[in-house]
């Protein structure tokens, strides 16, 4: 049986680096290993493209804040769908696609759910709140959990979002891209100055804040030290007010991944710190780097530190801080924080995911 996979990432913006990064390196693997493959995202306008890694397609989507776009039409999906007869849908969406998925079970295509957030940690970071938010999210899960053939988190920390879902629930992690990211790239100077470095979308629901209020509390403490941002997002002034007189320096969006590769490598600390992380692509691309990391107590980004290369803390800046000047006193951090990383290599990933969308190619054509 010849796979012809079709991935559809909704929510998709300029910046959606994660997400965006884990569909190409699986579409690669995919075409790599013999599947035919379409990818359908929202976009400016439509638009069709013929690439060595499958087809894309871009769909007309409205944004719907922060530089994203959402299709809110699945009809115009599925209609794709059906020229391209796919073996296995894999969506990357838990709201408006959901049509497609139930339209796949109708057809007898098997259908993946690729959770790449937990919503009811996005929604309250975003929000600021958390009730009503657990709720809402278990009765959505309920539902999605009776459509979807099977579900795929990144974590444990993500698992335990779906704990009364009955659809088989599948723990894979990503990879990182060990080549690209790796300390040969560069090294910090050696100039008693503590380089840490932040590399996200500057958005709420990505904790920002807390790293740039973690130097602060730093600063305050007399650390001689500097903390350089790069990515964009609409809370950027914000964050400019939060670093007040620190010396934090925001270089916006870095277009290169190589670029971005050497600005990790050249640090002595990451802060991924946010609280809701699922996985944590950029704790992984840091520690590839070969930079230990600060990240916080709870979520998925803490599964990928250990005390060998990393230290962990409640969400706060003082105990941050704390966790910085700790894992300064850990002998041969950096070495040890590339090792880590190479446990995480796209190949095993995209292997199961394979397998994954083998088995339930067969199941549905065998029903």
């Amino acid at each position: 049986m010849t796979l012809r996979i079709a991935q559809l990432a909704n929510f998709v913006g300029p910046t959606s680096g994660g997400m965006r990064t884990a569909i190409e390196h699986l579409g690669q693997g995919y075409c790599a290993a013999g599947a035919e493959r379409i990818l359908i995202t929202p976009g400016e306008r439509d638009s069709v493209t013929r690439t060595e890694h499958g087809t894309v397609v871009r769909m007309k989507a409205p944004k719907v804040g922060g530089g994203y776009r959402l299709i809110t039409d699945p009809w115009r999906v599925i209609e794709t769908l059906e020229r391209f007869e796919p073996t296995t849908v894999e969506i990357s969406d838990k709201s408006t696609l959901l049509p497609v998925a139930r339209w796949a079970r109708k057809n007898g295509i098997g259908s993946v759910l690729f959770s790449h957030e937990r919503l009811d940690a996005m929604l309250s970071l975003r929000m600021g709140y958390q009730l009503g938010v657990a709720t809402g999210v278990s009765a959505l899960y309920k539902l999605l959990g009776r459509t979807y053939d099977a579900v795929v988190v990144t974590s444990r920390y993500a698992a335990a979002e779906f704990d009364e879902v009955t659809t088989p629930l599948i723990r894979i992690p990503l990879g990182v891209d060990l080549d690209t990211f790796h300390p040969s790239r560069a090294e910090p100077a050696d100039d008693g100055i503590l380089k840490l470095v932040h590399a996200g979308r500057l958005s709420r629901e990505k904790s920002p804040h807390l790293a740039v209020a973690t130097a602060v509390e730093l600063h305050r403490r007399g650390v001689p030290l500097r903390l350089d941002v790069y990515g964009s997002g609409p809370h950027l002034d914000e964050l400019i007010a939060i670093a007040g007189a620190a010396p934090v320096h925001f270089h916006g969006y870095v277009d290169g991944r190589t670029t971005l590769a050497r600005h990790l490598a050249e640090a002595d600390i990451a802060l991924s710190v946010c609280p809701g992380e699922t996985f944590g692509l950029a704790v992984l691309e840091a520690l590839a780097a070969g930079t230990p990391v600060v990240t916080a107590d709870t979520g998925g980004a803490r599964e990928l530190v250990d005390e060998s290369c990393g230290r962990w803390a409640q969400a706060h800046p003082k105990t941050l801080a704390d966790a910085v000047l700790e894992l300064l006193t850990v002998p041969d951090r950096r070495k040890a924080a590339r090792e880590r990383a190479e446990q995480y290599d796209w190949a095993s990933c995209v292997q199961r995911m394979l397998r994954l969308h083998t088995q339930l190619g067969q199941t549905r054509l065998a029903a």
